[in-house]
């Protein structure tokens, strides 16, 4: 299946400062598959090794840092020559050989000929977790769940990302409800690429939902192995919680709905950890939208989303009647599945910085704020056809050089304020020129 990111990694190949690789995501967002598929595309050759279960990794980098003795080695376990530019070496689960990470700088510093890629699926634990990191020598990338775009592609639909991609509104709007059944379909499938492999080979709702299912399990497996022993419990307690706190009304995450008295200091460490696994995207707060945003950051206010919106479906118990078919749908859970979609798209772009907004008397809520470029950009979700926009007008109308874009069910509309961009066109419609439309 196309994944955009094989377009960065054919850059990355032929980059005249490129650096050994490393690429992380959450669990099953096809970080193996991509990178294979790249080395079989782009090189002569692709060496592959699973640091997890080939047991001669776990002494490899001990000894030293030799480049020279460790690709004899590589080349020896793989049972394949290395040439230098014609091979790609691919260290898949890297974090689970000691001295892994830290062997990049040296493949950085004393062999930059060599092509290398590293993956893993706790690579975020490892990178924060104290592990020796070759700052400032390693390129790295982040690969999500697929896109809505992608799952278009994946389902034979490439003619209509063609129209959507032409931002011919006009052309669109008689088709909107084709896309809308399109986007119904995604809510219900998610980005999880096994997932979308099922659904594309007309598998049964309810055998999709078993993969999903599985997915999760998964994720809560490696709560139980990887994480630290006094965490697990908490962890799970925030996966399980992000539902109903994604149902209210204000979505800001609140602490004492996890248990009674709950204090952030008791659930910051199980954050994290689910942020380095890629399995939740924290959304910060800024208490003034000045630039740049990160001046204003409130680090006691933020809103917490899934990585995927399939998996929401499976953790909130949504049926595949109520996604695909229920007029109701889209209004119902305050739109927690919409806003979410919304944030699964943006967080594919890492030219965005994202946050929320709301002023001093909680009057006024922007659902993000982004800052692109010299610009702040307001974003209004809006799960239906309900087009008041209170709070972004307000907000427009105090911060006159801002544009505000508003996805929601209704058609595309310009106006002088603001831009209304159907939800099913969040993934091509480019913020940053956006941003300029007031200026």
């Amino acid at each position: 299946m196309y994944r955009k990111i094989i377009e960065d990694l054919k850059a990355w190949k032929s980059s005249k400062r490129r650096k050994p690789l490393i690429l992380s995501g959450a669990r099953q967002t096809g970080k193996t598959y991509i990178l294979k598929q790249f080395g079989k595309e782009c090189y002569k050759n692709l060496v592959y090794v699973n640091c997890e279960n080939t047991p001669m990794m776990r002494s490899i980098f001990v000894q030293d840092y030799d480049i020279k003795r460790i690709v004899n080695s590589l080349s020896a376990i793989a049972n394949e020559e290395i040439a230098k530019g014609d091979t790609l070496i691919f260290l898949d689960e890297i974090q689970e050989v000691k001295g892994g990470l830290t062997s990049l700088k040296y493949f950085c510093e004393d062999a930059p000929e060599y092509h290398i890629v590293v993956a893993g699926s706790l690579l975020g634990i490892a990178l924060n977790g104290g592990t020796s990191f070759p700052v400032g020598k390693v390129d790295m990338m982040t690969l999500y769940p697929m896109t809505f775009s992608e799952f278009m592609i994946a389902l034979g639909e490439q003619r209509y990302l063609d129209f959507l991609e032409g931002k011919d509104w006009e052309t669109i709007a008689p088709l909107a409800p084709h896309y809308i059944q399109l986007l119904r379909q995604y809510y219900f499938v998610g980005g999880m690429p096994e997932a979308v492999a099922a659904f594309v080979d007309n598998a049964t709702h309810k055998e999709i939902r078993t993969i999903q299912s599985n997915i999760l399990s998964a994720y809560f497996k490696d709560f139980a192995k990887h994480a630290p022993k006094n965490e697990i419990q908490r962890i799970e307690m925030v996966v399980n919680n992000i539902p109903s706190q994604l149902a209210k009304e204000n979505k800001k995450f609140v602490f004492g709905a996890l248990k009674p008295g709950g204090r952030s200091r008791e659930f910051e460490a199980a954050i994290r950890w689910l942020q380095d696994c890629g399995i939740v995207h924290k959304v910060r707060r800024v208490n003034k939208p000045e630039m740049p945003l990160r001046f204003y950051e409130d680090t006691n206010a933020f809103k917490l989303y899934f990585c995927d919106c399939g998996l929401l479906g499976v953790l909130m118990k949504t049926s595949a009647s109520q996604i695909l078919a229920d007029d109701n749908f889209f209004t119902e859970y305050k739109g927690a599945f919409t806003e979410n979609y919304v944030l699964q798209q943006l967080k594919t772009n890492p030219d965005l910085d994202i946050f929320y907004y709301t002023n001093e008397k909680n009057t006024l809520e922007i659902d993000f704020v982004v800052q692109v470029d010299s610009k702040i950009v307001p974003v209004e979700v809006k799960a239906e056809e309900n087009l008041k926009s209170k709070s972004l007008k307000s907000f427009v109308a105090k911060h006159p050089d801002t544009h505000g874009i508003r996805f929601s069910m209704s058609g595309y509309m310009e106006h002088e304020w603001l831009t209304n961009v159907p939800l099913f066109g969040v993934g091509i419609v480019s913020l940053v020129s956006s941003s300029t439309k007031s200026s």
